[in-house]
């Protein structure tokens, strides 16, 4: 076979990276716009509760996270476009096992499934793509994946949304089969006869077998413990039990290890770490609200999944420009303090959204949202700046890499978390409500006495009335508790506002090298 290892030019290039581009979205979007239609999904699988149904986003992220670290040592084996052309045809065969599932437990091995060959395939579209764009535009390239990288949180759940309610939730998946076979295709026929080098890696099985274990066995806690009470469950004490033997053994594990699966000696520095640190509680507030709100939009407000997807669209509306902007910012900015005034932002915003006192309009959301789509695009990117300060080579790719991974588990985390905090704190407030509108707090106050005893001058029976002002009172609880979970983020992006001035002062202008490695490893660490 004659090997041609020549980079794209002219429309081949461009259509190259609109492939890539495409695939990428497709494998983002998949997260929220799956949640969207989980309302629809729960009663399609055999009518389970829908806190079910979130397993399989909070699955599929975890998947997602498991397939980065073995794209890099299948990539070595086999060669970056052959591994990302397998990946997507596995993606396209997953999806269809997803689409066609009757039953939550033939479902979540699909989305497990899908997850890890969509994680493969993030880490190797951005690779592929710096290595066919010449040098002078591959900055560029970095700025659109940028701007890619909010489309997940906007576009995928207004169209999850869309055909949720138009078609069938199951066109989700029937578009990533479409899109995994077309991506497959046109990057192996592009890319037909390229060589590449063999790297022979040891792969740490030990180590991903523990991590996977871990997280895992955290995820499964945080999915079942409001539906099997916690750790009564003996499953779930069982699952803690292996999740504390395996977290010792595998810090040891990894201390020793050659090539770990994750190098905790990245931690040892200060930069790192606390970028790491901020990256992942807040990613983990974000993440969890944003799935909880669109879930709520549904069930608590009365919104169509369309309508719930276009509030979200909103957002593209100033993050995508937001994003592009923010590559061009001044070299000399402290990106400390753009990492400040954007933890302020998010915490005013959620604050913001926290303090609804009742049902909201399209147009009552519209201005916060747009103002959570404007300081989510600036997470990113000053985040990624700081984590690889001081780190070059091999080590910054490394870096890069699990900062994502981590990331993207603690985004899993976040749904079950998140929902956690709404759901404990319903209950509170429907006993306060009841208190104090009951009179039992200020006899004076007895205003649900007051209001029964007009309806039913009004003619309404008494069983109808008592209904009636219980739905009242549970609707207003779970708007209360809605706005815990929103100011619980708030606190969370206040605390991160004070402790990302621990770190070294760093300048925009370190991220903005030109050479692979450090566009590649900002790529990796701004994709959500």
């Amino acid at each position: 076979m004659i090997v041609d290892n020549r980079p794209l030019r002219g429309w081949r290039l461009w259509l190259f990276t609109a492939t890539l581009a495409l695939g990428t979205v497709v494998v983002l979007s998949n997260i929220p716009g799956y949640t969207i239609t989980v309302p629809y999904v729960a009663g399609s699988l055999g009518g389970v509760t829908p806190s079910f149904g979130t397993w399989g986003t909070t699955d599929h992220m975890v998947g997602l996270a498991l397939g980065l670290p073995f794209a890099r040592w299948f990539a070595g084996r086999f060669g970056d476009y052959r591994v990302y052309v397998v990946a997507f045809l596995l993606y396209a065969c997953t999806a269809w096992l997803c689409a066609a599932s009757e039953t939550l437990w033939m479902f979540l091995p699909g989305r497990i499934l899908l997850g890890f060959a969509g994680g493969v395939t993030l880490p190797l579209a951005q690779s592929l793509a710096l290595r066919e764009f010449p040098e002078r535009r591959r900055a560029w390239a970095v700025g659109l994946w940028g701007a890619l990288s909010m489309t997940p949180f906007t576009i995928g759940v207004f169209l999850g949304g869309w055909f949720a309610e138009f078609l069938s939730w199951r066109w989700v998946f029937y578009t990533d089969i479409v899109v995994g076979a077309l991506a497959a295709a046109l990057v192996g026929a592009l890319l037909y006869g390229r060589g590449f080098n063999v790297r022979i890696v040891r792969f740490d099985f030990v180590g991903v077998a523990l991590l996977t274990a871990i997280v895992y066995g955290v995820q499964t806690v945080f999915n079942m413990g409001n539906d099997f009470d916690w750790f009564a469950s003996p499953f779930l004490a069982t699952t803690l039990i292996v999740v504390e033997i395996a977290v010792p053994l595998f810090v040891i594990w990894e201390f020793g290890e050659r090539n770990p699966v994750l190098d905790l000696r990245l931690f040892g520095r200060r930069n790192y770490a606390i970028a790491t640190f901020c990256s992942v509680f807040g990613f983990l507030i974000i993440q969890g609200l944003l799935s909880v709100f669109v879930f709520q939009l549904q069930l608590l407000m009365g919104y169509t999944s369309s309508l719930a997807g276009t509030v979200y669209l909103l957002m593209f509306i100033v993050a995508g420009p937001t994003v592009a902007i923010l590559h061009e910012l001044n070299k000399t900015v402290d990106v400390r303090l753009i990492c400040f005034f954007d933890f302020a932002g998010l915490a005013a915003t959620l604050t913001w959204l926290g303090l609804f006192d009742r049902l909201a309009w399209f147009d009552q959301l519209s201005w916060p949202m747009l103002s959570f789509g404007f300081f989510i695009a600036l997470f990113f990117a000053p985040l990624a700046s700081l984590a690889m300060h001081g780190l070059s080579g091999a080590k910054l790719i490394r870096a890069a890499e699990e900062l994502a991974f981590l990331r993207t588990v603690a985004g899993s985390y976040g749904i079950s978390l998140l929902a956690v905090v709404q759901f404990r704190r319903l209950p509170f407030h429907q006993l306060d409500l009841a208190d104090h509108l009951g009179g039992r707090r200020f006899a004076s106050l007895d205003l649900l006495a007051q209001t029964a005893a007009k309806l039913e001058a009004a003619g309404v029976n008494s069983s109808t009335v008592t209904r009636r002002l219980a739905n009242l009172i549970r609707e207003q609880s779970a708007l209360l508790a809605l706005n815990d979970a929103f100011l619980v983020g708030a606190v969370v992006f206040v605390l991160l506002g004070a402790v990302i001035w621990f770190a070294h002062p760093t300048l925009i202008a370190f991220w903005r090298r030109g050479d692979a490695a450090h566009l590649r490893a900002e790529e990796l660490m701004e994709s959500p």
